[in-house]
C-alpha cells in the first residue's frame, strides 16, 4: 500500500465505525498500541521516523505516512508515543501545520510541566490535548484490566474514549494536563518499592532454602492486607491526623529491628530495611511516635522541616 501523500488524501471518518486513528512512533510501545487499535477494527496510520519500522503493522492493514504531518493530518486522533520529550517536540514541530482541529493525546514519558507545556503549545495551534500513561508493558497493552491514566479536558477525553479503551482500561484523572505524569510517577515508585521489598524478603528468606515460589505465594497473600492498611491510612493523610489505634511508629521501630537483626544473621544486605527505620526514626522524633504508620507522610513531606 502507498504512504499518504498529503492531507488532502486523508480520512476524518464518517462516525460510523472504529474512528481513525494516526500513531505516531513505532518503538515497542508504539507498536503495541497500533497494533491494539487494528485489533479493534480501527482503520490506522502509522509513522516512524525509521520508515522499516511500520512494516510488520502496515501487513496487518496499518497505513504508511510518509512523514509526520502527512499522519496527523489523516485522523482526527494522534497517538503518539515516542522516545522522549525532545523527541516529541522535534517530530511535532515539523508537522504542527497539520495540528489544527486535531485530538493529540501524548503517551511519551515526561514530566507534568512538559505535559503542561505540550498542551498549551498545542492549544496555540488549535489542536486538543490529552496526556496520557500506560501502566503495562508492551505485552499488555489491549488488556482490559491494565489502567491507562489519562488528564486534561474531560469532554475530549469522553469524545475518544472508545478508541482509547483499545489499549486498556482508559482512567481518567481530571483536567490538569499533569496529573497522568505525577501518577505514573508516584506509581512506580510504589511499583519499585514493592518488588525490592518483595526482592529483599525473597533473599532472606533463601538464605535458609525456602524457594522464592513458595515464599511469593505467602507474599501475595499478605499483600491483600497491606491494600487495607493503604484503605485505612488513605483518610489519615488527608485530614492530618495519625490515631495509632493500630500500631503506632514506636512499635513498628521495634518490629523492623527483628528484621535487620535476621538480615544480618543471614548475611542479607540491611540497607533497604536500615533506610525504612531511619525514616521511623525521624517520625517518631517529630513527635508521631505515638501515631500510626501513615504520620510518616509529614517527613516525606518536609524532610528538613519540623513537625
Amino acid at each position: 500500500m502507498n504512504p499518504l501523500p498529503d492531507a488532502a488524501s486523508s480520512s476524518v471518518g464518517t462516525g460510523q465505525g472504529p474512528a481513525p486513528v494516526t500513531v505516531i512512533g513505532l518503538g515497542a510501545m508504539g507498536s503495541a498500541l497500533a497494533a491494539a487499535l487494528l485489533e479493534r477494527g480501527h482503520p490506522t496510520t502509522v509513522w516512524n521516523r525509521s520508515a522499516e519500522k511500520a512494516a510488520p503493522l502496515v501487513e496487518r492493514g496499518a497505513r504508511p505516512a510518509a512523514t509526520a504531518g502527512a499522519a496527523i493530518a489523516a485522523s482526527p486522533l494522534v497517538i503518539a508515543c515516542v522516545l522522549d520529550q525532545t523527541a516529541l517536540d522535534t517530530v511535532l514541530a515539523d508537522a504542527s501545520g497539520s495540528l489544527a482541529g486535531k485530538t493529540l493525546v501524548n503517551l511519551t514519558s515526561g514530566s507534568p510541566e512538559q505535559a503542561r507545556a505540550t498542551a498549551a503549545w498545542a492549544g496555540s495551534r488549535g489542536a486538543d490535548y490529552l496526556d496520557g500513561a500506560i501502566m503495562t508493558t508492551p505485552p499488555g497493552v489491549g488488556d482490559p484490566r491494565m489502567m491507562i491514566l489519562f488528564s486534561g479536558p474531560r469532554a475530549v477525553f469522553e469524545a475518544h474514549r472508545p478508541a482509547l479503551s483499545a489499549f486498556g482500561d482508559p482512567l481518567y484523572l481530571g483536567a490538569d494536563p499533569g496529573l497522568a505524569s505525577l501518577f505514573d510517577a508516584a506509581l512506580l515508585g510504589l511499583m519499585w518499592s514493592t518488588m525490592t521489598g518483595w526482592l529483599h524478603g525473597t533473599a532472606l528468606v533463601g538464605a535458609e532454602a525456602a524457594p522464592a515460589t513458595d515464599f511469593t505465594a505467602v507474599a501475595i497473600r499478605w499483600l491483600s492486607a497491606v491494600t487495607g492498611f493503604l484503605s485505612t491510612y488513605a483518610p489519615q493523610v488527608d485530614a492530618g491526623h495519625y490515631p495509632g489505634d493500630d500500631a503506632t511508629v514506636d512499635v513498628q521501630i521495634a518490629a523492623i529491628g527483628h528484621l535487620i537483626h535476621a538480615s544480618e544473621a543471614s548475611g542479607v544486605d540491611t540497607a533497604l530495611p536500615e533506610l525504612l527505620r531511619a525514616t521511623m526514626e525521624r517520625a517518631s522524633a517529630r513527635g508521631h511516635g505515638r501515631d500510626s504508620y501513615a504520620s510518616l507522610i509529614e517527613v516525606l513531606r518536609k524532610p528538613e522541616g519540623g513537625a
